[in-house]
């Protein structure tokens, strides 16, 4: 079987999942969007209203402030995958419990390698701890991180821009900063060039990704 092949079944498994409590309440899953060969895979928190109804990923507000984004940083949302840590809405778009991260997470990480990304971004804390726990994202946002083979690009998330229009300028600066660390690996991938880049902190661990 294809990777095409994989993805899309993988996709339809989650559209149809009775893990946890959450698709007892949920119009759709949303198992998420992109090329299965994306070289930038985006990963948020869980879908909202507009998300639920379509059963696709970032379709409301928070969505088109991302495209606007994406197209700031010189990406095209057809070319990135799009995701969450948790597939299904949560009631009156409340945090995702624990479990309900537990729940889905072997969806992402099937994801995760099928699609075999040199980029992860997380959007938001609840993306970024479940790589790097405890890592505080007002701290880390805009610093890539490379463990085993991906870089982990944290960022606020989009909607955080809208609810909070301060956050704005910081997420703007760091897609294109974004933008930059894209364009240098296209040019170059020899992951040796990573360190030269002069936007790296040291590397660290991450939670959920054991490429070496």
């Amino acid at each position: 079987m294809d990777k095409a092949e994989a993805l899309r079944r993988l996709e339809e498994e989650i559209r149809t999942c009775t893990r946890c409590r959450l698709h007892a309440t949920r119009t759709h899953a949303v198992p998420g969007e992109g090329p299965y060969n994306a070289m930038v895979m985006f990963i948020g928190e869980a879908p909202g209203y507009y998300e639920d109804k379509q059963g696709k990923p970032f379709v409301g507000a928070a969505g088109r402030y991302l495209n606007k984004l994406l197209a700031q940083s010189g990406l095209r949302r057809e070319e990135v995958y799009i995701t969450n840590i948790v597939k299904c809405r949560p009631p009156k778009n409340r945090d995702p419990l624990p479990d309900e991260i537990q729940a889905c997470e072997p969806f992402l990480d099937r994801q995760i390698e099928l699609i075999d990304p040199r980029i992860i971004v997380t959007l938001g804390r609840f993306a970024l701890h479940h790589f790097i726990p405890g890592a505080s994202i007002t701290r880390v946002h805009g610093q890539p991180r490379k463990i085993g083979k991906r870089l982990f690009f944290p960022v606020f998330h989009p909607a955080a821009g809208l609810y909070q229009p301060k956050w704005q300028p910081l997420l703007e600066e760091d897609f294109r900063k974004l933008g930059q660390l894209v364009q240098a690996l296209r040019e170059n991938p020899d992951s040796a060039s990573y360190e030269q880049l002069s936007l790296f902190p040291e590397n660290g661990e991450a939670r959920g990704d054991t490429t070496q």
